[in-house]
C-alpha cells in the first residue's frame, strides 16, 4: 500500500511537471539558448551622436525576467547597467494605451488615449505635437522605423503620423509620405496599396525614391539609400511564422542609417510581446520577448564598436499583469500567471547602454525619455 502510494504520487508529480510543459498557454520552455556577449566599456562623451529607442511593448519586468529565465540566466539586457523605472499614465487615464504611451515616447508629452502625436492644447483644441523623428531629420539626420506590426499601428505611426485617433489606419499610412523618413520596416501593405481611397502609396514611394521590398531576403539585401520593407497585407505573424526578422531589421536599418555623419534617430519595436500578453499566452509573450532582446544584441554590437550611440530600451506600458509562478534557470521554462487580459497601470523598466544613458536612472515619467531624446538629437 505504501509502495503504490509513492507511485501514484511520483506518477502526479510527473503529469503535473509534464503538463506544465505542454501547457503553452502558461509555460514556455527553450531547449536552445543563445549566446549573450558582454558589451562591457567606457564612452569618452556624454553627448550622444546617434539614439537607438527600442520599445517593447507591453513589456514589464516579468516579460524581461520570464525571457532571462528562458534563456537559461541570460539577455542582452544585462549589458545595460544604467536601469529607471517608468510612470506610463495618460493624460486622461491611469492606464495608458500604446498610443498615448508611445505619444509620450516620441514628443515628450502626455495626451488622450488613442491620439497619434496629437495633444490638447491650453484652448482645448487637438493639435500636432512634433516628433522626435521629424526633429531629427531637420537636423539633417537619418532616421528608421522597425516593427514587427504594422507600420500604421499606434507604436510606429506615434513617431510619424498625427491623427486623432489610432483606428484611421489609412490616414497614418498617408502620413508616412509627409516626412522623409529613411527606414521604414514593418507589415501593413493595405493601408498603402489596398486603401479606401484608391490611393497607390506604393508607387508614390517609389517615385519618392524607397526601394520597395516584400521580404526580408530582399530587405537585408538594401544596403543605402532608402527603404520601405513591407512583410505583410496587415499584421505579421508571430515570431516563428513570420517572414520579417526583427534583428536582422535591426541591422539593415542601422547599416543604412549609420552612413550619415550627422547622425541617426532609430525607433525599433518589439510590438507582439504585448499580443502575447493580452491573450495570456506565455509561449507567444516569451517567444517574443527573446526575439526582441536578440535585436538588442544587434544594436549593442553597433553601439560597443561606435562609441558615439546611445540605445534605450523600454515599453509604453506593462500588459497582462504577468505574474511569475514557476520556472528554471537551468532548464530554461518559465510558467505565468495573468491578472488581466489587458493593460495595467505598473511602472515599466527602462534600461540605457552609450554616452548619456545616467539620463534615465531612477522613476521618471515616459515623457522624461521622451524629452531627454529630443534634447539629444535637437543638439
Amino acid at each position: 500500500m505504501r509502495l503504490t502510494f509513492c507511485a501514484a504520487l511520483l506518477c502526479l508529480t510527473t503529469t503535473f511537471v509534464f503538463g506544465q510543459a505542454a501547457d503553452t498557454m502558461r509555460v514556455y520552455r527553450n531547449d536552445k539558448p543563445y549566446e549573450v556577449r558582454d558589451f562591457t566599456r567606457t564612452f569618452s562623451t556624454d553627448r550622444p551622436r546617434n539614439v537607438i529607442l527600442m520599445i517593447g511593448d507591453g513589456m514589464g519586468i516579468a516579460q524581461v525576467f520570464a525571457a532571462m529565465t528562458a534563456n537559461h540566466g541570460r539577455l542582452f539586457l544585462d549589458n545595460f547597467k544604467c536601469v529607471g523605472y517608468s510612470r506610463t499614465q495618460a493624460a486622461n487615464r491611469y492606464i495608458t494605451d500604446s498610443a498615448a504611451g508611445a505619444t509620450a515616447l516620441s514628443t515628450g508629452k502626455k495626451t488622450y488615449n488613442g491620439a497619434i502625436a496629437m495633444v490638447i492644447d491650453a484652448k482645448g483644441d487637438t493639435v500636432a505635437a512634433k516628433t522626435v523623428l521629424e526633429i531629427a531629420e531637420e537636423r539633417g539626420m537619418s532616421t528608421g522605423l522597425v516593427a514587427t506590426c504594422a507600420l500604421s499601428h499606434a507604436t510606429p505611426a506615434s513617431f510619424i503620423a498625427h491623427q486623432p485617433s489610432r483606428s484611421l489606419y489609412d490616414d497614418i499610412g498617408a502620413d508616412y509620405l509627409k516626412t522623409d523618413v529613411d527606414v521604414m520596416i514593418g507589415g501593413g501593405h493595405k493601408n498603402f496599396a489596398d486603401r479606401k481611397d484608391g490611393r497607390d502609396l506604393i508607387a508614390v514611394l517609389k517615385q519618392k525614391g524607397y526601394r520597395v521590398e516584400r521580404t526580408m531576403e530582399d530587405i537585408a539585401k538594401v544596403k543605402s539609400g532608402k527603404l520601405a520593407g513591407i512583410t505583410a497585407y496587415a499584421q505579421n505573424p508571430p515570431v516563428h511564422k513570420r517572414d520579417l526578422n526583427l534583428p536582422l531589421s535591426t541591422t539593415t536599418a542601422i547599416n543604412i542609417l549609420k552612413q550619415n555623419e550627422k547622425g541617426f534617430f532609430l525607433m525599433v519595436e518589439g510590438s507582439q510581446i504585448d499580443w502575447g500578453s493580452h491573450n495570456n499566452n506565455t509561449t507567444h509573450a516569451v517567444s517574443e520577448m527573446l526575439d526582441f532582446d536578440q535585436a538588442i544584441g544587434r544594436a549593442l554590437e553597433f553601439a560597443y564598436e561606435d562609441g558615439n550611440t546611445l540605445i534605450v530600451v523600454t515599453a509604453d506600458h506593462e500588459t497582462g499583469g504577468m505574474a511569475l509562478t514557476g520556472g528554471s534557470m537551468k532548464e530554461g521554462w518559465v510558467r505565468a500567471e495573468y491578472i488581466s487580459g489587458g493593460h495595467t497601470g505598473i511602472v515599466v523598466p527602462v534600461f540605457a547602454y552609450g554616452p548619456g544613458a545616467e539620463a534615465f536612472m531612477g522613476f521618471i515619467e515616459n515623457t522624461d525619455i521622451g524629452n531627454k531624446i529630443i534634447e539629444y538629437v535637437s543638439q
